[in-house]
């Protein structure tokens, strides 16, 4: 069984990379790796640790091919979150053709919340989307109500600006 659930979607952008107002990470063990090679099995691993609890299926439905290949183009960046030797999240970039850079994916697996590290890490994705791949126009991203609820007051908190909103039913398994 399903139930219906309405949901806002947020669109936010920056227009400078002077708008970022940075956090820096909690201490020395946090640190943001750029995966040049990720592999299919670690994009999963990632995804699903990140998105289960905020319903993220989207990719779930692509075949290992068809995230290979999405992998590999150049216009498509991963980076993981790592606290010392545990795997704490990710962000995945996406530059388009008007040469924004768009943060399509972000975010930490429930034991690393509320610990600072989303702020910096942030930061982090917004710092490398103005440079990654040549300088960008904006930096966009969009979030909405069944994503962690600490999301849209960091992008806010970081100097994002909203621009659009919408509302849509979204059909999310019964949990009884």
């Amino acid at each position: 069984m399903s139930r219906p659930v309405e949901v806002v979607r947020t669109y936010l952008e920056l227009r400078s990379p002077d708008d970022l107002r940075a956090a820096a990470p909690p201490d020395s063990s946090v640190q943001f790796v750029r995966r040049a090679a990720m592999s299919v099995g670690r994009y999963r691993r990632l995804y699903s640790d990140v998105g289960a609890p905020h319903h993220w299926h989207d990719r779930d439905v692509w075949s290992d091919e068809q995230l290979a290949n999405y992998l590999a183009r150049p216009a498509i960046g991963v980076w993981e979150c790592m606290v010392g030797d545990e795997s704490a999240g990710y962000f995945e970039l996406e530059r388009h053709g008007d040469d924004s850079v768009e943060i399509v994916y972000f975010g930490l697996a429930p034991a690393f919340t509320a610990r600072g590290i989303g702020k910096a890490m942030l930061t982090c994705a917004v710092q490398e989307a103005w440079t990654w791949r040549g300088p960008a126009s904006r930096v966009w991203l969009h979030t909405c109500t069944l994503d962690s609820p600490r999301a849209l007051p960091n992008y806010l908190a970081r100097g994002f600006v909203a621009v659009r909103r919408e509302s849509y039913v979204a059909l999310l398994p019964d949990e009884r």
